[in-house]
């Protein structure tokens, strides 16, 4: 049964189920910060576009609304202007038409004094020293002293002009009823006769001189206006010198004499019939309120205002609020002589930024920092150039071009940007907080999740685990119970059956062993007599193998048999691999001639050694059969051999040659290893004999393989006969001994006697083979010509 204990125990430390809620948790909470913190960075980064975007898009937007509120009181400001411009060119229209019909204006001046003689009919002040008509009439006409005769009337030229300038009683009332605003209508005579008609009536002389003493013994135009007059003369005479292609001329704000207000006056001149010279002007003023008003209706924002400005930085038109943050400084000019102008320019500004605000030419969005309280506030501004006009404030006319500015703080015009990027911020702060609640939240959910998943999945390993534990106790009755059929259910299922297998074979325990003791005896006697009949074995083919090696040594040439020959002196050595070798040599004696041979059959072993004594004894047969010729003897050997080997079904054959010697020349015959010939002189020869002939019983017939090689021999000469167990011995690096070495061996002896270079070289032989096994028959023959 399951251990209800191991579902409740708590996981600790190194627990295959704190690894899990490690492993599983830790990726878990990898995953979700990473996906979290991407979300954020993402929410962050399209907040930051966002607010870029929508910042972009209302700076852009303020820009523009201020570029059209600009442009609006602008076209505002000029549609004043040349609405009074189009009323003084009506008056001067009827003036001039006056002017070019003589008869008419004659018979309209006849006509105005039966009608309004008020208008026309003067009275002479005594005391001022001038004309001017009763009150009631239209108009004012006033003349000055020295346009009267010397009763005190006008002169007969002016009285002309003062009926004909009547006409303006016709028309002036009208045009002060329509069109703009304007303050009155007026008529001024030609520098000649510069009487002054104005509409409506006011005490006109009387204000003059109470304002402008001196004005009644000084000329009109030169006294008012100096300058003036001779500038439109100038017109007159070539219309090109009009700074502005337009006849209008401004003049720039004054006080007004009557009214005591800031005016502008609006002339045109009139000309004589001939277009040569000044008749004249007929002219119109309107408060500088009016153009102000226009100006001071700029409301941009909460504190944004307008300012009107004359081309050299002079301020005519701003509202109070305006002149304190541009920080202008007003001045009346009261010099006494001519109108009196107003100075306030931007170029007094107390704002540095202002003084330097440029004028000439129209200005586009500018960022400019005014100073409040002494704080630098950032202010966008927009300067508006108005249509150029004449302009006339002292000496000759000149260019004018007005200039409109439009002021707004740019904390008030960005106010809807800042509100945008609040509520932005905002929602970004909302949204970021609710991506945190969502991750603290899936972290919460996941830790459970994770929590219960590890006990369900760990529960069941550690009942396994405890059951195991039982087993190990030597419990065998335990079970886990299996309540699920998931992989933790089939190891349950698993670790049951082994209970089961375990319990089975621990109570069958002693019995197995008993039927595997039974076995194993069996088994170790059946050994025993195996291992009798395999020692009986051994013994009896080692006995056999020692008697043929002592067959195969018995054969070899006994040492006095080596001695025997007086003119050579031989050594020989052999040492098989195994108990019985496969090489061969011997020497043949028969009268005067001597054979040397020397063999190496495949492999060694017990097969080897017997085709080794079949060599031997067909050879010594041959030998003693008189044979001496050296193909023949190879031949008949071969065939001996070769029938002997088909007949014993030896799988073997064997290199094969000879040394045959009749005391003067030495014949070599049949295939072998190489012959190393050392001379007397130390030259060493290796004689190569694979074209000498072929390999012993590989076929029937091998005459016409065998050839023979006459090798010189002379008086201490050696001669080296091996087999390949020389030359193909290893040492425990797997090198060769190799036939340069055996030869080099060979020069080093040559001057000792044959048993001592046999002897010297194989104790070099030996020293290179080391500890390494031979695999190997060594055989080595010196044959030393004495």
């Amino acid at each position: 049964m399951m251990d209800e204990r191991s579902s409740k125990r708590p996981a600790r430390l190194g627990s295959f189920r704190a690894k899990f809620i490690l492993v599983v948790g830790g990726a878990v909470l990898f995953d979700l910060l990473v996906s979290g913190g991407l979300a954020l960075w993402n929410v962050q980064r399209l907040s930051r576009d966002a607010t870029l975007e929508v910042g972009q898009g209302l700076e852009a937007a303020s820009q523009e609304y201020i570029r059209t509120y600009a442009d609006s009181t602008a076209a505002q400001v000029s549609l004043l202007l040349r609405q009074v411009h189009n009323d003084v060119s009506t008056l001067a229209g009827v003036l001039q038409a006056q002017i070019d019909d003589p008869e008419r204006n004659s018979d309209v001046g006849a006509a105005i004094a039966r009608t309004s003689p008020g208008s026309v009919s003067l009275t002479y002040d005594q005391k001022a020293n001038w004309s001017q008509n009763a009150p009631g009439s239209v108009s004012v006409v006033s003349v000055w002293s020295y346009l009267l005769g010397e009763d005190h009337n006008p002169r007969p030229d002016v009285q002309t002009d003062i009926q004909t300038s009547a006409v303006l009683d016709l028309v002036a009332p009208s045009l002060l009823q329509h069109g703009a605003s304007k303050l009155q209508m007026y008529y001024i005579g030609s520098k000649e006769r510069p009487i002054f008609r104005t509409a409506p009536y006011t005490d006109q002389a009387q204000t003059f001189d109470r304002l402008y003493p001196g004005h009644n013994e000084a000329n009109f135009w030169d006294f008012f206006f100096p300058g003036l007059y001779e500038s439109w003369q100038g017109w007159a005479k070539d219309m090109k010198t009009r700074p502005v292609a337009d006849d209008i001329t401004q003049t720039a704000p004054y006080t007004d004499a009557i009214t005591g207000k800031l005016i502008v006056s609006f002339f045109q001149p009139l000309w004589t019939a001939d277009r040569k010279d000044v008749a004249g002007t007929a002219g119109a003023d309107i408060t500088l309120d009016q153009l102000a008003q226009t100006v001071e209706n700029v409301k941009v924002a909460q504190s944004g205002f307008g300012f009107l400005a004359m081309s050299d930085g002079n301020v005519v038109a701003i509202n109070s609020t305006g002149e304190k943050t541009l920080g202008l400084r007003s001045a009346s000019d009261a010099s006494g002589s001519g109108v009196t102008g107003l100075e306030r320019s931007l170029k007094g500004s107390s704002q540095p930024a202002i003084a330097k605000l440029a004028l000439d030419r129209e200005l586009g969005i500018q960022h400019l920092l005014l100073q409040q309280e002494g704080n630098e506030v950032p202010y966008i501004i927009i300067v508006k150039k108005l249509p150029a006009t004449n302009l006339w404030s002292s000496g000759p006319v000149r260019q004018e071009a007005m200039s409109l500015g439009v002021v707004v703080p740019e904390r008030e015009i960005q106010a809807s940007l800042y509100a945008a990027q609040a509520k932005i911020s905002e929602a970004t702060n909302r949204i970021v907080i609710y991506q945190i609640l969502a991750i603290l939240m899936s972290l919460l959910i996941v830790a459970i999740a994770v929590i219960a998943a590890s006990k369900r999945i760990t529960s069941g390993i550690s009942a396994l685990a405890d059951a195991a534990k039982r087993i190990q106790a030597k419990d065998y009755s335990v079970r886990v119970a299996i309540t699920s059929k998931d992989e933790v259910g089939e190891a349950g299922e698993a670790f049951n059956r082994m209970a089961e297998q375990i319990s089975y074979h621990t109570e069958n325990l002693e019995q197995l062993v008993e039927e595997r003791t039974a076995q194993i005896e069996d088994a170790k006697e059946e050994i025993s007599t195996l291992n009798a009949q395999l020692q009986r074995e051994n013994r009896r083919l080692g006995t056999e193998l020692a008697v043929a090696e002592r067959i195969q040594l018995m054969v070899l040439p006994l040492h006095q048999e080596l001695e025997e020959f007086q003119a050579l002196e031989i050594a020989a050595y052999m040492r098989p691999a195994e108990e019985v070798g496969g090489d061969y040599y011997d020497v043949l004696k028969s009268g005067n001639r001597l054979k040397i041979g020397i063999g190496d059959v495949t492999g060694h072993g017990l097969e080897s050694g017997v085709l080794m004594l079949m060599v031997q004894s067909v050879a010594r047969a041959l030998q003693e059969a008189g044979n001496t010729d050296a193909v023949k003897f190879l031949t008949d050997l071969n065939s001996a051999l070769f029938k002997n080997i088909v007949r014993t079904k030896i799988d073997k054959h064997l290199t094969l040659a000879f040394l045959d010697y009749d005391g003067k020349e030495m014949i070599l015959s049949g295939q072998h290893e190489e012959v190393v010939v050392v001379r007397a002189n130390g030259e060493v020869e290796r004689i190569d004999t694979m074209d000498l002939g072929i390999p012993i019983g590989l076929e029937a017939d091998i005459s016409a393989f065998i050839k023979t090689r006459e090798i010189s021999f002379e008086t201490g000469d050696l001669i080296l006969l091996h087999t390949d167990g020389v030359t193909e011995a290893e040492n425990d690096a797997g090198e060769l001994f190799g036939i340069e070495r055996l030869c080099r061996e060979a020069l080093r002896l040559k001057d000792q006697s044959a048993e001592k270079v046999v002897a010297g070289i194989i104790a070099t032989l030996m020293l290179f083979i080391g500890s390494q096994k031979i695999y190997d028959d060594i055989t080595l023959l010196a044959v030393r010509h004495r």
